[in-house]
Parts: structure tokens; sequence; C-alpha cells
């Protein structure tokens, strides 16, 4: 069964690389390589309000003040509003924290991003990721109590982390240097997110 990123990515990732690309002036193939990258920092962040912030009902007061479904129906429109905004903040409150900011950095570093533009991409993308989880949690009768078995489902019951780093490592890069420079960078973020700190969202 597939994972919630590999689903994430044959839903929308499609659509997401297309109105990217054409928002933010990206080659399609670089394009194409950041939402597999930025949904396991948004997964991570979420591990953690989970963990260390009220367990599934944090997840869920997220979803529901930020995870509408609806983003899904206008993906260009959505980056369209978000590539306005000047004051991007890739924290996204206190979801991912100060490591949203060092993510923007290495992503701008990796895919060779002018600061602003790296700055909107963690924004644009997270309504995404929210709001396609809130989307299966709610279609698929989970509620908030199921939210765990939507991220980590190959029902194991182990850390979400084992789903979301297996699949970041494999989807890294075509070329195997690419591939392991990329996983260092990000998946350092990743341990930063899940144990850094970070203000309640």
């Amino acid at each position: 069964m597939p994972n919630f990123i590999e689903e994430l990515l044959g839903a929308v990732g499609p659509e997401v690389t297309k109105n990217l690309s054409a928002t933010l002036g990206l080659d399609k193939n670089t394009a194409s390589q950041i939402l597999p990258q930025v949904a396991p920092m948004i997964l991570g962040g979420l591990k953690r309000q989970m963990e260390q912030r009220g367990g599934a009902p944090r997840v869920d007061h997220i979803l529901n003040k930020y995870g509408s479904a609806s983003v899904l129906d206008d993906i260009g429109g959505l980056f369209g509003m978000h590539a306005q905004n000047q004051n991007a903040d890739p924290r996204l409150g206190g979801l991912l924290g100060d490591s949203g900011v060092n993510a923007a950095g290495m992503l701008s570093q990796q895919f060779n991003l002018d600061k602003n533009t790296a700055m909107k991409i963690i924004p644009m993308l997270a309504p995404i990721i929210l709001g396609f989880l809130t989307k299966r949690r709610d279609t698929g009768g989970a509620g908030s109590h199921g939210i765990a078995a939507l991220i980590d489902q190959d029902g194991d019951g182990n850390n979400i982390l084992d789903d979301v780093a297996g699949f970041f490592m494999r989807g890294l890069g075509s070329a195997q240097g690419s591939q392991q420079g990329g996983g260092d960078l990000l998946g350092g973020l990743l341990g930063a997110v899940l144990g850094g700190g970070g203000n309640r969202r």
C-alpha cells in the first residue's frame, strides 16, 4: 500500500509541478522535486505537534484551522496568491518554527533559487499537504484519532518517521551523488523539525 506521501504525489504532484513552474518561473524538472522534499517536513511538524502538544486532537485542530481540502480545487489560484506575498513566513506559525527558515535556505541552495522565492515555497505547499491530509481524514472517516494511521499507512504502528524517511531517501534526485547530498541536507533538517522547538500554532 502506498504511504501518504506517495498518495499525495500521485494525486496532486503533476498539478503542483505545473503550477509551481508557471508561478515561480522554475523549470519543470526542478519544480517536480520540491514537493517530495517539503512534504516530509510538514509531516514531521505534525508529528512533533502530536507528540508534544496534545496527541491526535492537536493535529485535528491544525487540520480544521489550516487544512481546507477546497484548496486542491484551485492550486494555481492558491500559488498565485502566495506568490504576491512579500512577507512569506516559512515557519508556518509554530508548525516548523525556525527550522522552516533553515529549510527555505536549503531549498534556495539546492535548487539555485533566490532567497525571496525560496521563502515562499513552504507557505505555498503547506496548504496543499494539509488540505490533502484533511481530505483523506474526512473521506476515510478516520476522525481525529485516525490521524497517525493516515500518515503511517504501512500499518506497523512504528514512528511515522519510518514511512517519511523511507520515501524521502528513495525520492531525492536521479543521480546517486545528488540523492546522497539531498538526503543528507534535508534529512538533517527533518531531524531538526522533529526534535526542535516552536511556538504553539
